[in-house]
Order: structure tokens, then sequence, then C-alpha cells
């Protein structure tokens, strides 16, 4: 009787197996479809980085080029100032994401691991200027870099992009899944609150520091309208004004277009690619509590 129980069990067993494999398999290629229709787009715009404008648009597509023309990349550097965009976009990123790692990551240790009389309050408010859209005080802002003497230079949307509140709701919601015993701990051993932020917390949450030195990176390298408002004179243009301004002088020159596109967004890729094992881990163990 027992025999007959075990072999009916390992049967059940075995048929909830090959169903999960069988799930498994099917939620893989669905995904792998999916992500293939997103890719699309890019892969299109990658092979018409290589053709010649005639054959851009030619139907049907032509994945493939019958003749390669690498020289497209070549080209598109003599055309416009691609190197000084180039410049003037990564050091506004990289500037840019440091310091709001640094600014969101003390104001988010501050708010989720230290205790002051109207913390919640002040947390609440300042997260709470998320929801003002930047349209309505764009214009007091441009005034005030005026004012400053700050307009048409890369340091006006250094300033204005040096702190983040989403950044450091970010930060905060994955500190405080970090237990407040390690920081009491820390103190009582004669730990400083500096070296609990530099020993405990930051180790932690890499993952989170991550998830927001991507969102940032991409976000100010792909930024049009910050730009398009302060900096007006070509040497302190970026790589997204650049773009703009190839496709008014060159407006049929669809390969080149394609070209200049696509060397565009390899850093942004360059920089997902380094970063994807914290960000995917970032994301897979924010809801979780400790």
């Amino acid at each position: 009787m027992e025999n007959a129980l075990t072999k009916e069990e390992t049967k059940i067993k075995k048929n909830a197996k090959e169903k999960v494999t069988l799930s498994s398999i099917v939620l893989i290629i669905v995904l792998s479809i999916l992500a293939l229709v997103t890719l699309v787009p890019f892969i299109w715009m990658l092979s018409a980085s290589f053709k010649t404008n005639n054959d851009v648009f030619s139907v049907p597509i032509q994945w493939i080029p019958k003749t390669w023309h690498p020289e497209n990349y070549q080209v598109i550097w003599d055309r416009i100032p691609l190197l000084t965009f180039f410049k003037n976009t990564a050091f506004l990123s990289i500037v840019i994401t440091l310091i709001q790692l640094f600014t969101s990551s003390f104001a988010a240790y501050g708010f989720s691991k230290m205790n002051f009389k109207g913390r919640d309050l002040l947390f609440l408010t300042y997260i709470g200027t998320i929801a003002i859209p930047w349209q309505s005080y764009m214009i007091p802002q441009f005034i005030m870099m005026r004012q400053f003497g700050l307009t048409d230079t890369l340091w006006s949307l250094v300033l204005l992009q040096a702190f983040s509140a989403f950044g450091v709701f970010l930060l905060k919601q994955y500190y405080s899944s970090i237990p407040d015993s390690l920081c009491e701990s820390a103190r009582i051993d004669g730990l400083s609150e500096w070296g609990i932020y530099r020993k405990i917390i930051l180790p932690l949450t890499k993952p989170a520091l991550a998830s927001l030195t991507i969102i940032t990176f991409v976000n100010t390298w792909n930024d049009y309208m910050g730009p398009f408002i302060y900096l007006s004179s070509t040497e302190n243009k970026t790589i997204q004004l650049g773009l703009k301004m190839f496709v008014g002088l060159y407006d049929a020159e669809y390969a080149l277009i394609m070209a200049a596109s696509v060397v565009s967004i390899l850093p942004v890729g360059i920089v997902f690619l380094a970063m994807q094992k914290y960000f995917v881990e970032g994301i897979a163990t924010s809801g979780m509590k400790n």
C-alpha cells in the first residue's frame, strides 16, 4: 500500500514538474518574441546607418544592406562638431549623476536612519515636489540662472539637477529595508554617522545605487528641453541638440542621421550593460523586507 502511494506521489510530482517546465518554455518564447519586437526599430536603425540614402526606405525593407557603407560613421564627425557635443553631454551626464548619487544618498540616510523632529513631514513635503510640473517653474528657474550669469553654460544644468526628489525617494525606500539594529549596534560600538553610512549602508545598497545611476545617466544623456533652454552657443550644445541641428542641416541625409543616432546611444548602452547585474538585482529586491 505504501509503495503504491509513493509511486502515485512520484508520478504527481513528475507531472507537476513537466507542467512547470512547459510553462517556463512557453513564457521564455513569448518574452523572446516581445524582446525581438522591441529591438526591431534599433535593428532597422543600425541597418540603415550602413546604407545609402536611397536604400534606407526601400520596400520591402532590406535588413542586410546590399552594399555596406561604414564611411557613414566617419562622415558624420566632419559634418558637425560631434566630438564637442559628446564631450559636453558626457560632462553633464557624469557630473550630474555623481552629484545626485551623493545628495540623494545623504538625504535618504537622514530620512531613513536618523530621528529628528519633523522628519516625516519634511520628507513628504520634499517628495511632494515630484508632483509639480516642471513647466510651472521653468521660467523662474531661467530668470534665476540669468541673474547668476549662468545662462549658456553647462554649470546651469548641473546646478539645477544637483538634487533629485525621486532619487531620495528611491534610496530611502531601499534604506528602510535595512534593519535599524545594524545602525544601533554600530553607534554603540562608537561608529560615527559618517562611518555607518560609508561602511554599512553603502555596501548593502549597491543595487539601489546602480539603479539610480542608470536612471540619472540615461535621463541626463537624453535630455533635450533643458539644454535647449539654457544652451545657445554651438560649443556648449549637447548631443541631442547636435542631432537636431544635424537633421536641420542635412534633412535628406537619412543614412548619416541614422549613423549619428546609433553613435549617440552607444554610451547609454555601455552604462546599462556595465551595471545590468546590480540594476536587475535592485528591481528584484526592491519590494523585499529584511
